[in-house]
């Protein structure tokens, strides 16, 4: 089998790759190294090809050249918050180049497409959030997400284009961007901790995740197209358990060996409570136990403490300045 994997670079596409090569698959990797990064890659059977899913010509070439079976589309800018402030960058990227991959599956007749949604599409609903509530998203990036998901859903009324779609949500773990500026807070508290920064919270720390390691979601995406109940279903993925913020950040500190050190920034526009139902995956998939909060962060901050922390920056292609969090205007 033939697999691409767009995003292969970045954090979860990279764990979804190394699985399919484990299992003696052709990878082929597509990622424009915007987030991810080439060490990212290990294992044997998996081409590496730099370049942007917003490139259709791109995108119809390789898939000429490669005659997929299937499509792990990963490939994303998932800055839930920032995303407002984004739109244009957030939808050409998040949405077109969802749609070219979408076109070139369709014409090239691929076994199945899975996509990486998710939980932003659901937006203030009910809790836990599961499969069957009507998606009500409260940002552009869970648009974005969702407008994928319809796309998926028209193509394979109108084309019979086979699709899985997984929501996960909050994923941590090793190989994570910890120098982005906007996104994954776990990875966001570590690198501050190594550099000898507090942890910054958005309002009073009150807001809830369920926070996954990445190995609790990573094998079940990878081997989804095995699973024939899997097909043009949808699927939450991640973890049951909620933690506040300020809880989250004590069991970072410990994890990393250091006294907690926080500071508050002004409330920024977000959903206060997240956390969703995982029932239909767990009858699907029969998954192993996750790995608890505690141990999944050790394994992390392991990791961080080796690689050491990585140099962030401001997102230089803001649309709109108007009513940006105060804390994202500072140097």
């Amino acid at each position: 089998m033939t697999s691409l994997v767009t995003g292969g670079a970045g954090f979860i596409g990279s764990y979804v790759a190394e699985e399919l090569s484990k299992a003696g698959e052709q990878v082929i990797v597509l990622d424009d190294l915007s987030g991810g990064f080439i060490e990212n890659l290990p294992g044997k059977n998996i081409t590496f090809i730099q370049g942007n899913i917003v490139d259709h010509h791109l995108v119809d070439r390789i898939f000429t050249d490669y005659k997929f079976d299937y499509v792990y589309h990963l490939a994303a800018y998932a800055a839930e918050g920032l995303s407002h402030f984004i739109k244009r960058y957030n939808y050409t990227n998040n949405l077109i180049g969802s749609i070219n991959l979408i076109n070139a599956s369709i014409n090239h007749n691929i076994r199945a497409f899975v996509f990486t949604s998710s939980i932003a599409v659901y937006g203030k609903n009910q809790l836990p959030m599961h499969e069957d509530l009507l998606p009500d998203p409260e940002d552009s990036y869970g648009i974005s997400k969702l407008a994928v998901e319809r796309e998926l859903h028209i193509s394979h009324d109108m084309f019979g284009l086979n699709y899985i779609i997984f929501r996960p949500h909050n994923v941590y773990g090793e190989r994570q961007n910890i120098g982005d500026w906007y996104r994954n807070v776990i990875g966001i508290f570590m690198n501050n901790i190594l550099l000898n920064k507090p942890m910054a919270i958005f309002g009073d720390g009150e807001q809830t995740r369920a926070f996954t390691y990445i190995l609790d979601v990573a094998p079940v995406i990878a081997r989804s197209v095995q699973i024939a109940e899997a097909y043009n279903q949808v699927f939450n993925v991640g973890s049951d358990v909620p933690y506040t913020l300020n809880a989250l950040a004590l069991e970072v500190a410990r994890a990393m060996g250091v006294a907690p050190q926080i500071i508050y920034n002004q409330t920024r526009n977000e959903v206060k409570h997240v956390y969703a139902s995982h029932e239909k995956v767990k009858r699907v998939f029969n998954p192993p136990p996750p790995v608890p909060l505690d141990i999944g962060l050790k394994r992390m901050a392991d990791w961080v403490t080796a690689v050491g922390s990585r140099a962030g920056k401001k997102f230089d292609q803001i649309e709109i300045n108007r009513n940006l969090p105060p804390a994202w205007l500072k140097d």
